[in-house]
Formats: structure tokens, C-alpha cells, sequence
């Protein structure tokens, strides 16, 4: 029989609210909310492990649930705990304004630049120096998940991954790219050691990027629209590399830019 949540008192559904809404707790306990079947499913297929399920059967029935529990891969062997809520603990709970009931707390990875496995011999990675704006990161792994690139690299993170908003921007996608952080320094030291080439997206000393080889392993690094590539960036590519303008601005949206990118990459090498 499942568990009965009613009161937004509850002790655990008030460490629930400190999940989605702070940081710190997401930090602390390794944990982070998951909102939406969609996306517990995408996390459950990137191999994410879920703690809980909670529901909300007016809108998610227990018959959803099932199917949902029962569509585990084989390889998630933990039990996950299921818990059924009321309208009141589900909207404290729920972040997004379109409701379909359900939720997961599920453990965080730790996104090691490391322990990136590249199956392709010429991996193709899209790195983004120091984002800030969720929507923009958001955007940014869905353009990697269309591209199916090999890896997400964020240098100098500036928030979490599990936010909300970058969850519910990367429509999962969060989930479903393989991803590591680490600083400028250290993400530059690991691409070299595995004889990457670093294309910077830069106004500065800059070919168009259509004129450029993509199809060994390569690195594509894009900056802040506000502020653009660091100088150690610059300093460390192999060629920078510019979108042409032909209007009255000299700079795009990150994750327009990095589509364009990464799709003349996947061009050149036949949408393989």
C-alpha cells in the first residue's frame, strides 16, 4: 500500500520545497526534485537513481504510476519508494504551471571531467564558459541532445544543474546528455591530453566558421553574450571562429550560436 501525504507540514515535504528551491539543500543532500512522466523517464534511461515517486492521483493515476515503476530499466535495481500526495502538497511541490501529477527525488551525479567515456574515435563536445541564465543552459542541452554530441562540458558553472529551471528549459535533456564541469584551466588541460581541438567562439583574430574541418575530435567553446570566451580560452585555442553577421549586431543568443556550430560540425561529418 502506498504511503498518504496530506499536509504540506510534513517534515519531508518541507525538505522537498528546500530541494527545488535551494541550492544549498541540493548541494548538501545530493538529491533534486524531478518534475513531469517525461522527465523521470529520460532520467531513468540516463541512468539516474530515483528515491522516490510521488503523485497526485486526481491527476496521475495509479495505473500511471505502475506503468511508470514498471518501465524501469533492468539495470535500476534499487526499490523506489511511491508516495501519494494531495492537490495542496502537489502544488507546493510542483514548479511548472502545466501539471501532470508526478514527481521523483532522485541522486545527483558529480559530472567528472574524468570519467567522460567517449565512444567515437573523433568525439564532437560543446563546451559553454561560465553560463549563467537557466533558460540559456536549458537551450543549450537540447541543442546537444538534436546533435547527439558526445559530451556537455560547462567550465566555471554558475549554477547547479539540477535547477528547476534548467530541468524544465532542457526538457530533460538535463538527463539525457553526458556532462562534466570543471574550471577553465582544468577543462582546457583535459581536452589537450586527449588531443582535442578547441575552436573559440571570438570576435578576436576569428575565421568564418564554415571554412574550418570539423570532422576530427573537436571542441566547440562558446561564451556569455554579455562578456564572450575568457581570455585563457583565446589564449589556448586552436582557431577561433565566427559567425558571419549581416545585420546591425555583432553577437547572437549562446544557444542559437552553438546550434549553428555544432550542427556545420555534424554536417561535415554526415549527421553521424
Amino acid at each position: 500500500m502506498n504511503k498518504v501525504i496530506s499536509s504540506i507540514q510534513n517534515p519531508f515535504i518541507r525538505q522537498l520545497v528546500q530541494l527545488k528551491d535551494k541550492s544549498r539543500e541540493r548541494k548538501k543532500t545530493g538529491l533534486f526534485l524531478i518534475e513531469g512522466k517525461r522527465e523521470i523517464i529520460l532520467a531513468l534511461k540516463g541512468g539516474y537513481e530515483l528515491e522516490t515517486i510521488l503523485f497526485f492521483p486526481d491527476l496521475f493515476s495509479k495505473t500511471q504510476l505502475n506503468d511508470l515503476t514498471n518501465a524501469r530499466l533492468s539495470t535500476v535495481k534499487a526499490q523506489i519508494n511511491t508516495i501519494e500526495i494531495s492537490k495542496d502538497v502537489y502544488e507546493k511541490l510542483a514548479h511548472r504551471e502545466t501539471t501532470e501529477g508526478v514527481l521523483a527525488v532522485a541522486k545527483v551525479k558529480q559530472h567528472v571531467l574524468n570519467e567522460l567515456k567517449f565512444v567515437s574515435e573523433s568525439p564532437l563536445i560543446l563546451v559553454a564558459e561560465a553560463p549563467e541564465k537557466p533558460g540559456n543552459i536549458g537551450a543549450l542541452l537540447r541543442t546537444a541532445d538534436a546533435a547527439n554530441v558526445d559530451a556537455v562540458i560547462i567550465a566555471n558553472p554558475k549554477t547547479d544543474l539540477y535547477n528547476p529551471n534548467i530541468i524544465r528549459s532542457s526538457v530533460g535533456c538535463v538527463f539525457t546528455n553526458q556532462i562534466a564541469t570543471g574550471s577553465t584551466t582544468e577543462i582546457i588541460e583535459f581536452l589537450k591530453s586527449k588531443n582535442i581541438i578547441i575552436y573559440c567562439a571570438a570576435l578576436q583574430a576569428s575565421v568564418a566558421y564554415h571554412s574550418q574541418d570539423y570532422t576530427n575530435s573537436t571542441a566547440i567553446v562558446v561564451g556569455t553574450e554579455a562578456t564572450g570566451l575568457s581570455n585563457e580560452w583565446l589564449e589556448h585555442a586552436d582557431q577561433n571562429i565566427i559567425i558571419p553577421m549581416q545585420g546591425e549586431i555583432d553577437s547572437m543568443n549562446v544557444s542559437v550560436a552553438a546550434g549553428i556550430l555544432i550542427f556545420e560540425a555534424k554536417r561535415q561529418r554526415n549527421f553521424k
